[in-house]
């Protein structure tokens, strides 16, 4: 048997080999018991994680993170490889072949102007293999952040020209829906107003080129900034944070904003 560790760590053909030990006779005790449904939740951790090493900016960070998320495809191949399903060499052929297939502007006699253009015959070659009858939204995965999900189907009915005309009756439909929100008396129909008010707003990032998904990330991490450093000056100066009054504690989020942006 080829030992893999012995091999140059640098090809892709080693981490195959190494997956293979650890899920093999005398390998990890660990690996030999994944299957699919149980590397679900590793597989979307290492997801997030490569995102906020791409959000962190470090490369260092981001080339780790990609490895883990590189093993995970491997590591899902093997499994099916054993099953005698598919592997990972026929992983690599299909991923080659939709390329190919999908980038007629490259690979064959195809003129396109833009990047848009592109993206629309992405879309309708995408199609073609769903067949005639499959909805132009049925293959956005519903397992997505439901704030991409909404972004995602709205750009592609959007495609398909089902969309606001003028970027203005977004905005009249955005107060329409805080006033039903208002207006809402049970839970039920308060969350059904929410819901619609928030995909309104998905609506409005995507005609301006927003992305909801990182917008919202970075808000997010705009907050713990500030939040984190109002509790550190609130301890240096030998406050307890949680017994400031509200005027006191906004005066440290407007110094955070300042001090951490």
């Amino acid at each position: 048997m080829i030992e893999p560790e012995k091999q140059d760590l640098r090809k892709f053909e080693t981490l195959v080999a190494i997956t293979e030990k650890l899920r093999g006779p005398g390998g990890c005790p660990w690996d030999k018991e994944q299957t699919h449904g149980t590397l679900r939740g590793n597989l979307l951790e290492e997801t997030y994680e490569t995102l906020e090493a791409l959000d962190s900016g470090n490369p260092k960070e981001l080339e780790e993170e990609l490895g883990d998320l590189l093993m995970q495809v491997v590591l899902h191949s093997q499994i099916a490889s054993e099953c005698h399903e598919f592997d990972i060499g026929d992983v690599i052929a299909g991923i080659n072949a939709k390329l190919i297939y999908r980038h007629p502007h490259v690979f064959d006699n195809v003129k396109v102007s833009s990047s848009a253009e592109v993206l629309k015959n992405w879309r309708e070659l995408k199609q073609k293999t769903k067949g005639k009858e499959a909805s132009i939204i049925g293959s956005v995965p519903k397992s997505m952040p439901s704030l991409a999900y909404a972004q995602e189907i709205q750009y592609r009915v959007a495609q398909a020209g089902f969309d606001w005309k003028n970027s203005d009756d977004i905005i009249d439909k955005l107060c329409e829906e805080i006033e039903e929100l208002k207006e809402a008396k049970t839970k039920e129909r308060q969350s059904q107003e929410f819901g619609d008010l928030l995909f309104t707003l998905v609506n409005i990032a995507r005609r301006r080129g927003i992305d909801v998904e990182i917008s919202l990330r970075e808000t997010n991490e705009r907050f713990f900034k500030r939040f984190t450093h109002m509790e550190k000056v609130a301890r240096e100066r030998g406050l307890s944070f949680e017994n400031l009054s509200l005027d006191e504690q906004n005066a440290l989020w407007d110094e955070a904003k300042k001090a951490v942006g």
